[in-house]
């Protein structure tokens, strides 16, 4: 499988919202570095950052607008990042980094305005 296709693959069980789904592309060696928030490592770690807001939604949609490699096999994605509550709809830009290695993701990086973030999501997730 090409890089890409597993990023997009990645990207569908993102969609598909299933715990167990999503933490398969990862290793207790991978990183993720969710800007805003800090770094994590792990499966568990990864999780720790998605679980929180994945829990509690009705629908999780990452829309890819743009993919592409780069020469070394680095992964580059623009996205729209879509969280369906029961009222309403959180949505903001993400650009996202993805370093693959066979079929795990080593390295993932999302950068987004966290302020844009926060104004969406329910008032007891912004305390």
């Amino acid at each position: 499988m090409s890089n890409i296709a597993l990023v997009q693959t990645f990207i569908n069980a993102i969609n598909d919202n299933k715990k167990n789904n999503v933490l398969a592309f990862f290793n207790d060696q991978s990183v993720f570095n969710n800007i805003p928030m800090g770094i994590v490592t792990g499966q568990q770690g990864v999780w720790d950052i998605l679980g929180p807001l994945h829990e509690q939604v009705e629908a999780v949609e990452y829309v890819i607008h743009n993919i592409a490699e780069s020469s070394d096999g680095v992964v580059l994605t623009e996205r729209t990042d879509r969280y369906h509550f029961k009222d309403h709809i959180a949505e903001f830009p993400v650009m996202g980094t993805f370093e693959v290695d066979g079929s795990i993701i080593r390295q993932w990086r999302d950068y987004f305005d966290m302020k844009q973030c926060l104004a969406q999501l329910p008032k007891a997730d912004r305390e």
